[in-house]
């Protein structure tokens, strides 16, 4: 009769952690570095967090001139070019217009504009459920693109990419 209560608490032990377990595997987290392109002094991190659904992305990115400047996610986790552009065109898996993110058309890459203080320090933070880390939907999965930082503000207009200058920053998604 002892082995097999003590066989029960031993199966009813492994449920309860498996439980705990799984909890804990509800939240993905990316911590990323920028490269500097262009001959740029830019540097910074980035994280995307996912959790019940939802990504949320925050950078944080210093060596900026101040102003506003664009920052977007692009089509490959390539940085090797020296300008960036080895990490091709604005991800677009919907083939939509570029714009404002939440207006009207966008790509699933439109992430905005920020502004760099005077000291060329800034952060942009955004929470979407249109991203997810790893997730089964193309049209959502963030792993394999680029995270791309330009010199100038994203004019929400010009097709296909904003016409936001150069890219200062670069830093690939990947696990």
């Amino acid at each position: 009769m002892k082995k097999i209560f003590f066989s029960i608490a031993i199966i009813i032990a492994v449920i309860i952690g498996c439980k705990t377990n799984s909890k804990s595997s509800d939240s993905k987290n990316l911590n990323l570095m920028f490269e500097s392109k262009s001959n740029s002094k830019v540097t910074g991190t980035a994280t995307f967090t996912e959790k019940n659904g939802k990504v949320t992305f925050v950078a944080k990115i210093s060596g900026l001139q101040p102003g506003i400047h664009a920052i977007h996610i692009h089509e490959k986790s390539d940085c090797s070019a020296a300008d960036g552009s080895s990490a091709g065109g604005h991800w677009n898996p919907t083939f939509k217009k570029h714009g404002k993110w939440g207006v009207e058309e966008y790509h699933k890459g439109d992430i905005g504009n920020f502004t760099a203080d005077e000291k060329g320090n800034g952060t942009i933070t955004l929470t979407t459920d249109e991203w997810s880390i790893g997730g089964e939907d193309a049209t959502k999965d963030i792993l394999g693109k680029g995270l791309i930082v330009h010199q100038g503000a994203d004019d929400f207009v010009s097709q296909p990419a904003g016409n936001a200058g150069a890219r200062v920053a670069c830093s690939a998604i990947i696990k």
